[in-house]
């Protein structure tokens, strides 16, 4: 997808487009913030990690990777972009203002953090939440076609991995460090019993679930925020 934008934006721009990916990770977990990176590439190849038999790993979706990989890539892939940066959206944001809202913010956090603006931005996704003012490209599967989304979503990863594993010590039994937030059977039947961090998002319809605790879900004025994503 670079070598697309390149070939389209270089003789408008008078110079190689400075182009970002952006990818989010932590959208459909019940606990800690949402993460979105934005990384820029300088059109170089990206680097590759040794793999098995004498094959080479490729970068791709952070999904695709093993946690051994994604850590190797997380530790290559800053020395190899042009600038990246990291921006969040608490679980209260996410309460207050919706899916939707704490993304474009995370987003526009991670953007405007870069060392220089981007020409335009590849969202993964068929939906441009960012609303402006960038110029943006929409992309389903993105982060398996787009060397930078793929990089962006690694480095949103590792990074969201390593603050919810911190999370873990300070609230044993809620499997932070396996889950990093996400209803696995262990932090759900442990939520069940304990009821919710200050970590958790109490927006959310797990609490309609759980008798004990319903009485702290939060329902969020439909006027802070507009319509919502998925959140599968």
């Amino acid at each position: 997808m670079e070598e697309e934008l390149r070939a389209s934006l270089a003789a408008r721009l008078g110079r190689p487009p400075r182009i970002a990916g952006v990818d989010e990770v932590g959208r459909g977990a019940w606990a800690g913030p949402v993460v979105v990176c934005a990384a820029v590439t300088d059109l170089s190849p990206p680097p590759e990690l040794p793999g098995r038999g004498g094959r080479t790993v490729a970068l791709t979706d952070s999904k695709l990777l093993t946690h051994a990989h994604r850590e190797g890539f997380a530790a290559v892939l800053p020395g190899w972009l042009a600038g990246h940066a990291l921006g969040a959206a608490s679980p209260g944001e996410i309460d207050e203002a919706g899916m939707t809202e704490a993304l474009r913010r995370a987003a526009v956090r991670a953007l405007e953090a870069l060392p220089e603006p981007p020409d335009v931005v590849i969202l993964d996704g068929g939906h441009d939440f960012l609303r402006g003012p960038w110029r943006v490209r929409c992309e389903v599967k993105a982060d398996q076609r787009s060397v930078t989304v793929a990089a962006a979503s690694v480095l949103a990863k590792v990074h969201r991995d390593g603050l919810m594993a911190g999370l873990d010590a300070e609230f044993p039994g809620y499997g932070f460090a396996d889950s990093a937030g996400y209803p696995s059977p262990a932090h759900q039947r442990f939520l069940e019993e304990h009821g919710p961090t200050p970590h958790h998002r109490l927006s959310w319809s797990y609490l309609d679930d759980l008798p004990r605790w319903r009485h702290l879900k939060r329902h969020r004025d439909p006027l802070a925020g507009e319509g919502q994503l998925s959140l599968l």
